[in-house]
């Protein structure tokens, strides 16, 4: 059987390598919310292909705005796929301490408030 510390290593090197290889096989075509915004505003249509200048217009003038951490999974156009990679890491690595985290504090609170009747 194996022991949870190697099924949890084993399960994030897993994760990293399936994100490492997404940045090569991502698509360059935007989709789902970008593609309709553009569809809306005339830059493409339903079945062909996103122009190479296409830019969604936004009129962000007095409403909520916000920069992105990681835009479009990337450190950066300087870093090119290299960026996209340390981003996917970095972002896995980032929701595996999360959940660890929250693991951990469930595991605590459960330790200090048992169910009725185990003691």
């Amino acid at each position: 059987m194996i022991d949870n510390k190697t099924l949890i290593i084993g399960g994030l090197v897993i994760a990293i390598l399936i994100g490492v290889v997404a940045v090569f096989l991502a698509s360059s075509d935007p989709d789902g919310l970008e593609s309709t915004a553009l569809m809306i505003q005339g830059g493409k249509t339903l079945t062909g292909s996103t122009p190479p200048d296409a830019e969604i217009e936004e009129n962000m003038e007095g409403k909520f705005a916000y920069s992105a951490p990681m835009p479009d999974y990337s450190l950066g156009e300087g870093l090119g796929s290299t960026g996209g990679i340390l981003a996917i890491i970095g972002g896995t690595v980032l929701a595996f301490l999360i959940v660890i985290g929250l693991v951990y504090a469930l595991k605590i609170a459960g330790k200090k408030n048992p169910p009725n009747g185990i003691q």
